[in-house]
C-alpha cells in the first residue's frame, strides 16, 4: 500500500520533535545526563567511618570476598597462604625495596605490631622483590623493623590478586574469617589512632 509523502513527512516531524524534546530535557536537567554517564560508586561497609586522617582513602567494600588462595613464601621458603592466619585479624602489607613509600611506612607497621603484641592481630609484610640481591636487602631491612616477619612473593603476583591490582604499597585488612574488609593503596601511618580504631573494630567482631 502506497504511503503518501505527507504522511511520511508528518511521522518524521513527530520523531524529530521527540528527539529535540528529549535533548531539551537533558539540557534543562544536566543531572540526568550525569547520572546516566557516571556509574554508581560501590557500596561501603560500616567500617567506612574509620576512613579519616592518613587512611582517608581507605576502601571498605560492603560485598565481602575471601582472600585469594595464592601461595607465597616464609623466610625459610615454606609455602604459606593467607588462609593459614584465619582466626586472627590480619594486616597484609605488600612492599618492595624499590618502592620508597613502602620503606617509609614500614616503621609504622612495626609500631602497630608492637601495639597488638599478644593479641589476635598479625601484621604480615610480604616482600615482592624478584632478584636474590634485592631479597637479601629486604631481609636486612625488615630485620631492623622488629617484630615484623619476612615473607616474600618473588613472582610479584599477589599484588594483582588483591583489590589494589598491582598498586604499591598496598595494605589489605582481613577479618577473623579471612575476608577482605578494607584495603588501601599508598603510604599511610598504620600506627595512627584511626588505623588502631579500625583494627579494634575488627577485633571486636565475633569470630
Amino acid at each position: 500500500m502506497a504511503i503518501s509523502k505527507a504522511v511520511i513527512g508528518a511521522v518524521a516531524g513527530v520523531l524529530l520533535i521527540g528527539v529535540i524534546g528529549g535533548a531539551a530535557v537533558l539540557y534543562a536537567n544536566p543531572a540526568l545526563l550525569d547520572k546516566a554517564a557516571t556509574p554508581e560508586p560501590p557500596a561501603k561497609s560500616e567500617l567506612a567511618r574509620f576512613a579519616t586522617g592518613t587512611i582517608a582513602r581507605l576502601e571498605t567494600p560492603a560485598a565481602l570476598e575471601a582472600a585469594p588462595a595464592y601461595v607465597f613464601k616464609t623466610r625459610d621458603g615454606v609455602d604459606t597462604r593467607l588462609s593459614d592466619f584465619r582466626g586472627k585479624v590480619v594486616v597484609v602489607n605488600l612492599w618492595a625495596m624499590w618502592c620508597a613509600p613502602c620503606r617509609t611506612e614500614m616503621p609504622t607497621l612495626a609500631a602497630l605490631a608492637q601495639h597488638y603484641d599478644g593479641q589476635d592481630v598479625v601484621v604480615l609484610p610480604i616482600n615482592v622483590d624478584a632478584t636474590a640481591d634485592a631479597i637479601a636487602d629486604a631481609r636486612s631491612f625488615i630485620d631492623v623493623h622488629e617484630p615484623l616477619p619476612m615473607y616474600s612473593d618473588p613472582k610479584f603476583q599477589l599484588p594483582f590478586e588483591l583489590p589494589g591490582k598491582g598498586k604499591m604499597p598496598q595494605t589489605v585488612l582481613l577479618d577473623r574469617q579471612g575476608r577482605i574488609r578494607a584495603h588501601f593503596s599508598g603510604e599511610a601511618d598504620w600506627a595512627s589512632p584511626e588505623a588502631k580504631a579500625l583494627i579494634d573494630a575488627l577485633l571486636a567482631e565475633p569470630a
